[in-house]
């Protein structure tokens, strides 16, 4: 089966384009022409050169599912970063009727709907990515300044295949600030960001060793795991992201930090992530409905 879209060369936007990279159907792609679907044993393989204009460009992809409220202003942060590179941003919906693409207001952003989950959305953005380097940006995560020259710089040291930032979140409070640190010191220790930390890599890598697995929860720690495990290095950048601290807020820092703690760990004696949603959804919809 092909199915073909075609991407805009001058905008480079795509307005609700339906990409489903479930199964072994995964996208081939040719920067600016056509996209191609095709039975590819899980992988990735690019039909042509993989070298960009712009030694260090960034793909920024950045999944999203009801974030109408947040993205504009994401965008216009993005946009302040400083960077004398190309860059870009891609903003993949999971939502069926791309309902948070719709209401971008930048036409200079590529813009595509996929099947929903974020190892899926964020799959489909690497994609159509043109950047040598793919960083994953959550939508309620912002970056440091001068993070993409950060990124730039550490990338350009050939023994880093990955990297993130520490962690910070938006909160005055004592407790959640010492949340951040300690995830901060968890990553560097162990050399395992959470996605919230914006995780960044090679495109070229990212494609050779399988993208994210299509898991619905976990995908982060997954693929992290899969970089050490392979002997390669994953760089912890000193400097804070910030990280929206809504969800610790409402659920209760308690509680959240020990829900977080009990499927880390379940994760890594070997729960199936498929179950684990299954309790995280449950007990997230509980808290919702109080």
């Amino acid at each position: 089966m092909i199915s073909q879209i075609q991407l805009n060369k001058e905008t480079h936007h795509t307005k609700n384009t339906r990409l489903d990279f479930a199964g072994q159907d995964i996208y081939d792609v040719i920067q600016g022409e056509r996209i191609e679907t095709r039975p590819s044993g899980g992988r990735l393989t690019m039909k042509h050169d993989e070298r960009v204009s712009g030694e260090c460009r960034v793909s920024i992809v950045i999944p999203v599912l009801h974030e109408v409220s947040r993205i504009n202003s994401l965008i216009e942060h993005l946009r302040d970063q400083e960077f004398h590179k190309n860059y870009e941003i891609i903003v993949v919906d999971g939502d069926p009727t791309g309902e948070t693409i719709n209401a971008i207001h930048h036409e200079d952003v590529k813009s595509i709907v996929s099947g929903r989950g974020r190892a899926r959305q964020m799959n489909a953005g690497a994609a159509i990515a043109g950047g040598v380097i793919l960083l994953f940006l959550h939508a309620d995560t912002r970056l440091p300044d001068n993070a993409l020259q950060t990124v730039s710089r550490v990338m350009k040291q050939e023994h880093y295949v990955a990297g993130a930032f520490d962690l910070g979140m938006d909160s005055s409070k004592l407790a959640i600030k010492m949340i951040a640190r300690i995830g901060s010191w968890r990553s560097r220790l162990t050399r395992i960001p959470y996605g919230d930390q914006g995780i960044f890599i090679r495109r070229d890598y990212f494609r050779r060793i399988g993208c994210y697995k299509d898991i619905p929860l976990m995908e982060d720690v997954e693929l992290m795991r899969r970089i050490k495990r392979m002997g390669d290095k994953i760089y912890i950048v000193p400097n804070r992201v910030s990280t929206s601290a809504r969800r610790w807020e409402q659920e209760g820092v308690v509680y959240c930090s020990l829900k977080n703690v009990i499927i880390s760990n379940l994760y890594y004696m070997g729960v199936p992530p498929d179950k684990l949603v299954r309790y995280y959804g449950r007990r997230r919809n509980a808290h919702r409905n109080r």
